[in-house]
């Protein structure tokens, strides 16, 4: 069974042991929980796919604690890396720079890219600066299920499969780095996040491309598959003005139901469990894994999602929620 404890100085000093040790560490980070490995020691990173179940050629994001240790990663480091760096960092934010030629093939999927950040959560900066090298992480869940925002989820996903879980409380984002490649000629959006398209163009002064894996090809970046964040409970995505009639087909049924929502407003039959997110995109997507986990856990037939509204705002939002029922 695995041990979970609250993040302390003598947690943190636990981790870094099992770390060097090229053991597994799971830790928060704002955006999700990540399940770490020394990023330095190859066999430790294939511990990784094997606890989540993750196909080799899938990339890693190495997460480090000062725009200094860029170096140690990145070939090069071209000046939009390092504006984007200064302006966002620590936060939400991942780079793809060219990878220096030891990086291990391991971390990068055998791609010649390395993704980067610094991540803005206390403990994990913590971790990292006690370590003193890059930690390999990415979510610390099964591959394709719903990322973990809280310790117990971690436990509930990889229980035997992780050495130490660190609890540094609930994960304030609630969604993965916004991913942008700066390894080509052309900057690109790989993956929406909290720091958005706009947010980024205005740093750089210049138009993002907005590139997005749909199919099983080798994805350039990690989240990129047509299905991911998905809950084990066949999930869809319904317009608001559909949702009565959909509840009420199911219902009919016989159908036990979870619905997710933001602004419906209907009090269903008991057979349907709701659950109100915000209706701001910030504070839904900060709830968004936490209920879905919640609604999944509960044996029912079907979860329906409230559709989000279609803007540049609920950009990552539904980013999320489209494959998350893709698979359905």
């Amino acid at each position: 069974m695995t041990e979970t404890v609250i993040a302390d100085d003598a947690a943190i000093a636990k981790a870094v042991d099992l770390l060097h040790q090229g053991r597994l560490v799971a830790f928060p980070t704002e955006t999700v929980y990540g399940l770490g490995a020394d990023a330095g020691n190859a066999k430790a990173v294939t511990g990784i796919f094997k606890a989540k179940g993750r196909p080799a050629d899938h990339p890693l994001i190495v997460h480090i604690a000062s725009p200094a240790q860029l170096s140690d990663w990145a070939s090069t480091v071209p000046e939009t890396a390092q504006r984007l760096a200064k302006r966002f960092w620590p936060g939400p934010l991942t780079l793809i720079l060219k990878k220096r030629p030891e990086v291990a093939n391991e971390i990068t999927g055998g791609q010649d890219t390395v993704g980067l950040r610094i991540p803005d959560n206390p403990v994990a900066l913590r971790l990292l600066r006690a370590f003193a090298g890059g930690i390999a992480a990415p979510s610390a869940n099964r591959f394709k299920r719903v990322s973990p925002t809280q310790a117990a989820h971690v436990a509930e996903e990889l229980d035997g499969r992780v050495d130490l879980i660190l609890d540094g409380g609930p994960c304030r984002v609630g969604v993965e780095s916004t991913i942008i490649d700066l390894s080509g000629t052309t900057p690109l959006l790989l993956r929406p996040g909290r720091i958005s398209k706009a947010e980024i163009e205005q740093e750089l002064q210049c138009e993002l491309t907005v590139i997005s894996n749909t199919n099983n090809d080798t994805p350039r970046a990690p989240g990129q598959m047509a299905v991911h964040y998905a809950p084990m409970t066949s999930t869809r995505l319904i317009p608001s003005e559909r949702l009565d009639e959909s509840i009420r087909q199911l219902t009919d049924q016989g159908k036990k139901i979870g619905l997710l929502a933001y602004q419906f407003e209907s009090k269903p039959s008991a057979s349907v469990t709701m659950i109100h997110l915000p209706k701001s995109p910030d504070d839904y997507a900060q709830g968004l894994y936490s209920a879905l986990r919640e609604l999944d856990r509960l044996g029912l037939d079907t979860i329906l999602v409230e559709q989000a509204p279609e803007s540049n705002e609920w950009y990552a939002v539904n980013d999320r929620l489209k494959k998350a029922a893709a698979a359905f």
